[in-house]
């Protein structure tokens, strides 16, 4: 048997690894630029690439984020760190556009399988719930955030700004793989193993309807997130007149770095509080973005609120969203709901940015942000009702520490 020494090791292995992986697969947003005057493309290209990253993660998701239930946490988490390893060596390698859309698929599909399978092994090896789904959190935004910022510094102030950052991140993510190894197993495979068969989400019946509107609430979140992941950039350059990537960068890492503080300062807060918080602070973060660039002078420092308001609410929005879907789902079926939960998250991180990409093709930025905020303030709305509206068994659950 495992002693909580060797748990509590295990706990904050799983966590860097966590971090590690989020963090490589944030690490091209400040870069595109550069890869787009290396080899000439438009930020047309950009969302397609992006498009690139959202199909490895949903195929991931969908074909092998539920695979630890089955087969046990290591043996499902090394093989996809490993791939991680890979696609940062694709990156190293290949700095071309072929080079890039390879790199984005083979990263979505490490990161599909590490959401799921590290979220539940962090829950399983420590005692409290919270603090488990409070690392968890913070290791997904943490990481996503860190990437840009350590890439955008690179770029700005070293020589070879598309080998540097991804040299780094692979030597991280080889040490995190070694940890790995050494983390106790928490669920071991069943003997005789079940068949294969893909993601299939699994909820009590009587918690459909709020697993359906937690995953929304994570879609939005993360879609919000996504605009300054994908696009601050190019916002900044084209919009603002900032092309600084070290700038960049810290945008990048202030918006997804802001979800991390509301986590980090509100432990005891209940999913409720987080979730009704989390709405009303994405939407006037939005609010915020869309004064600055609709201002007759942009305004950066308002652009950058806006953006720190939008990811502490996003933050919020996904915690609150992944505490209710871990409180209603059966433990033996827990990476299940994780998995179509995450798929939910991280399709909203990348297909909106793909619909912003084609719609800054046609329409003016002012135009584009304008029309994203109602849409998602919109949705935000939608999804309010049976999350908020009323009491139920996810919510008294999750009361109880």
């Amino acid at each position: 048997m495992s002693s909580p020494r060797h748990h509590r090791f295990g706990f904050w292995a799983i966590a860097f690894a966590y971090a590690t992986v989020m963090a490589l697969s944030a690490v091209p947003s400040p870069l595109y630029p550069i890869y787009q005057r290396t080899d000439g493309f438009s930020t047309f290209t950009v969302t397609l690439v992006y498009a690139a990253y959202a199909i490895g993660v949903a195929a991931s998701l969908f074909l092998a984020g539920h695979l630890s239930d089955r087969h046990g946490r290591r043996r499902v988490l090394a093989p996809a760190l490993g791939l991680a390893a890979v696609s940062a060596a694709v990156f190293l390698l290949f700095p071309q556009l072929p080079g890039l859309f390879a790199g984005r698929v083979l990263n979505g599909l490490a990161v599909g399988v590490v959401t799921s399978t590290a979220t539940v092994w962090l829950a399983e090896l420590h005692p409290a719930p919270r603090r488990a789904q409070l690392v968890a959190a913070a290791a997904n935004l943490g990481g996503i955030g860190a990437g840009p910022l350590v890439a955008g510094f690179l770029a700005q102030y070293v020589a070879h700004p598309l080998h540097v950052p991804f040299a780094i991140f692979l030597g991280l993510t080889l040490v995190a793989l070694v940890l790995v190894l050494l983390v106790p197993e928490t669920r071991e495979a069943p003997v005789p193993r079940p068949p294969y068969r893909t993601q299939r989400v699994s909820v009590p019946p009587a918690a459909r309807s709020t697993f359906l509107a937690a995953a929304a609430a994570a879609f939005l979140g993360f879609a919000a997130l996504g605009m300054f992941s994908g696009l601050a950039g190019t916002l900044l350059a084209g919009t603002l007149g900032y092309s600084s990537r070290a700038l960049a960068g810290t945008t990048i890492f202030i918006v997804f770095g802001a979800g991390v503080a509301l986590q980090l300062a509100t432990p005891g807060w209940p999913p409720r509080r987080n979730l009704a918080v989390g709405m009303t602070t994405v939407v006037a973060g939005l609010a915020v973005v869309v004064l600055a660039v609709w201002l007759p002078r942009p305004d950066l420092g308002l652009f950058i609120a806006g953006g720190a308001l939008t990811g502490a609410g996003g933050g919020a929005m996904f915690k609150g969203a992944l505490a209710t879907v871990a409180a209603i789902a059966a433990p033996e079926r827990r990476a299940e709901a994780l998995a179509g939960f995450f798929l939910a998250g991280y399709v909203g991180l990348s297909i909106p940015v793909i619909a912003l990409g084609v719609a800054l093709q046609e329409l003016s930025a002012k135009a584009t942000l304008l029309g994203f905020a109602a849409i998602v303030a919109a949705g935000i709305a939608a999804a309010s009702r049976p999350l908020l509206g009323r009491a139920h068994p996810a919510r008294l659950a999750l009361n109880v520490n």
